[in-house]
């Protein structure tokens, strides 16, 4: 089963949340577990995405306490690592899918890329270097296209399993 992390702030507006369950919709329908940090806004629009087509998710909680966890988390893991467990949320995903964001987001990009997994963004950062934008985070139009393109870079990520 291919493990795809969606990534976003822990509180959002409508319209991102909507399109953040719009994505886990998706990739539960592809067959994919969805990974997040297991708490509101992006992440717990993702899971109930994820819910209502069947899915499996995963939430890798910064605290210590399971009861964090928003309620569409099936298998969750209170890591006590703070905002650190950010890197445990990449590390367990073949491709990332960032949907909005505040700076933890900015945190688990960074992450992504320097592990070389692959970053679809929807409505997210993009980086710059010298003056200019670096095209590192490859920028999605919908959440349809962001699922077909995180899958479709499972290849350079390694064999589901």
């Amino acid at each position: 089963m291919p493990a795809i992390a969606v990534i976003g702030a822990g509180q959002c507006d409508a319209q991102t949340a909507t399109r953040a369950e719009e994505v886990g919709r998706r990739l539960a329908q592809a067959g994919a577990m969805v990974v997040c940090g297991g708490l509101g806004g992006v992440m717990e629009a993702t899971c109930r995405g994820a819910k209502s087509a069947g899915g499996f998710t995963l939430g890798i909680l910064p605290g210590t306490n399971r009861a964090d966890a928003n309620r569409w988390v099936d298998l969750v893991i209170p890591s006590g690592l703070g905002e650190a467990r950010n890197i445990l949320v990449v590390r367990s995903a073949q491709a990332v899918i960032a949907v909005g964001g505040e700076f933890g987001t900015l945190s688990e990009i960074a992450f992504a890329l320097k592990l070389g997994i692959p970053v679809i963004g929807l409505d997210t950062w993009q980086l710059g270097r010298m003056g200019r934008i670096e095209s590192v985070v490859q920028e999605a139009r919908s959440p349809a296209e962001a699922v077909e393109w995180a899958l479709g870079r499972l290849s350079s990520a390694g064999k589901p399993g």
